[in-house]
């Protein structure tokens, strides 16, 4: 990755283009925030694709918890099928299993019923029962992009020395650090090699509000360094 790439949640047009005119390089369209997002209608992804060319990662979750049964997956596979129709240049989502390993079978289904675009495993991976034996299982499969993660359920700030240890462990090109991130991490992060940074509710007054292009160029400034 040359530079730092900037993603920016957006729940709709007026967030992806004030995203853009902050200068985010891409989007995670989602709707749900309250329950840490679910899947959008293509509606949404078809209308911010008419007024912002920014990539948009689509998230693929039905509900606020992690794991996937066939019904899921096919509600799961239909919705891919319609958002990549209306513009979705990738997909976010992941699973675990009922011991809180992941869900190899569900993840994989989904990868290929997304194919070719690419996808972010999302942070199911903060919650699996064994952090490092969830991202030895993630870190190969075929089509990532980035694994959204704050190295802890709790967030960055508690999950900074997980991150440093995938960084160490020759990761840092995949992590996509977000999860409660704060402008005081980024240095840290910047230093263990990641470049790649997700942010939310830090660009926005609150969920009620729409983002704020000022807060994106901030961040936009911090994550650069020369």
């Amino acid at each position: 990755m040359t530079g730092s790439l900037l993603e920016v949640i957006a729940l709709g047009v007026r967030d992806a283009v004030a995203a853009e005119e902050g200068g985010a390089d891409r989007l995670e369209v989602v709707t749900g925030m309250a329950v840490g997002g679910l899947t959008p209608a293509p509606e949404i992804v078809a209308a911010i694709a008419a007024e912002c060319p920014l990539p948009q990662m689509v998230m693929l979750r039905c509900d606020e918890g992690f794991t996937a049964d066939g019904d899921v997956l096919d509600r799961l596979r239909r919705d891919a099928r319609e958002l990549a129709q209306a513009g979705a240049a990738g997909f976010v989502f992941g699973f675990l299993d009922e011991t809180g390993a992941v869900d190899l079978a569900a993840t994989e289904a989904l990868i290929h019923a997304v194919s070719p675009l690419p996808w972010t495993f999302h942070r199911a991976v903060d919650h699996a029962a064994d952090v490092h034996a969830s991202w030895r299982a993630v870190r190969l499969l075929p089509n990532l992009a980035t694994v959204l993660s704050a190295g802890s359920p709790h967030g960055v700030g508690d999950g900074l020395p997980v991150l440093k240890g995938r960084a160490d462990a020759g990761d840092a090109s995949i992590v996509l650090a977000g999860g409660g991130l704060k402008p005081r991490h980024v240095p840290d992060l910047l230093d263990y090699g990641i470049r790649a940074f997700h942010v939310g509710s830090a660009v926005r007054r609150s969920w009620a509000d729409p983002v704020d292009p000022h807060l994106v160029r901030r961040w936009r400034s911090l994550i650069e360094r020369d």
